[in-house]
């Protein structure tokens, strides 16, 4: 089995935060954003890691975060460890390929969710209630069906637990109309720009989630972007609507889950080496179809 990092422990830096996959680290001003190979199902951190996955999430995010910059400003300072602080250069085997440093924001605490085809909650709220979000659609969509024109569904960021799909207006009273309008019409251009690029490169990106936070009062993107742990990506090749979609994210190890007797919780089940590696190989294709990158970290 491939060396994998399952998590970081910097003595000399103070831990802001350890995420499902991420290790943040504060720096007074700013944040170092570690992305380990951990994996995250049904909001349960598995025992088991995938080999280049932390690589792939960073290298994907730096790449969207310069292809959307023009639409709105990110928090990325600079993810090239010879960059970094001195206090960090202790740490910069292991920081390589899989860190950047970013600004420190206020984070706005909800998920962009923009949806441009039907699946996964979505396609179950649609189901019931021929909506998603408080958004009337049209009748008699298929599972998978791509969607009249993208639609923004946001959900509550939970720290424990599953995110809530919400309504715009609920997140209107709570936030402000300004303030919801603008980081509806960002998380929709991003979403129009990335998913025409995606499709160029035979990717389908069927829905996706973004973060922001405010630097005074300016938006700011933060987080991960448009990576296979953040969205939805089907092969554009095999896609055929009216049944669920083979994807480049962690669907697959969804699914080989779901055929075990376990019930969601921690503890979860170890992944046999067969799953590991095909999960592996779809990151790595997600990354050399986007950016025609071969290995994240040479």
């Amino acid at each position: 089995m491939m060396e994998v990092l399952r998590r970081t422990d910097f003595p000399t830096l103070e831990l802001f935060k350890r995420g499902k996959v991420r290790d943040v680290y504060d720096l007074e001003d700013k944040l170092l954003i570690v992305a380990t190979d951990r994996i995250s199902c049904f909001d349960v951190v598995l025992p088991t890691c995938i080999p280049y996955k932390g690589e792939v999430l960073n290298k994907l995010s730096l790449f969207w975060f310069g292809f959307t910059k023009e639409i709105v400003p990110n928090h990325l300072i600079t993810a090239k460890t010879e960059e970094f602080p001195p206090e960090l250069f202790p740490y910069r085997d292991v920081l390589k390929g899989r860190s950047m440093l970013v600004k420190k924001t206020k984070p706005i605490p909800v998920e962009c969710v923009v949806r441009g085809y039907l699946s996964g909650s979505g396609w179950k709220e649609y189901q019931k209630k021929n909506s998603i979000s408080g958004i009337k659609l049209p009748k008699g969509l298929r599972e998978a069906d791509r969607l009249p024109q993208p639609i923004f569904t946001p959900a509550t960021k939970e720290e424990i637990g599953h995110d809530l799909n919400i309504s715009q207006e609920f997140l209107e009273q709570k936030f402000g109309k300004e303030l919801v309008q603008k980081i509806k019409e960002i998380s929709l251009k991003i979403y129009e720009k990335a998913s025409l690029y995606a499709e160029a490169k035979g990717i389908i990106i069927a829905d996706t989630k973004f973060e922001f936070g405010l630097e005074g009062d300016k938006i700011i993107l933060i987080d991960e972007v448009l990576t296979p742990d953040s969205s939805r990506f089907w092969p554009k090749e095999t896609y055929q609507p009216g049944k669920p979609q083979p994807s480049f994210d962690k669907q697959f190890v969804r699914d080989y889950l779901e055929k075990l007797d376990w019930d969601k919780t921690s503890p979860a089940p170890a992944l046999p080496e067969e799953i590991v590696k095909k999960t592996t190989e779809k990151y790595l294709q997600a990354l050399r179809m986007l950016t025609g990158e071969k290995s994240p970290n040479p």
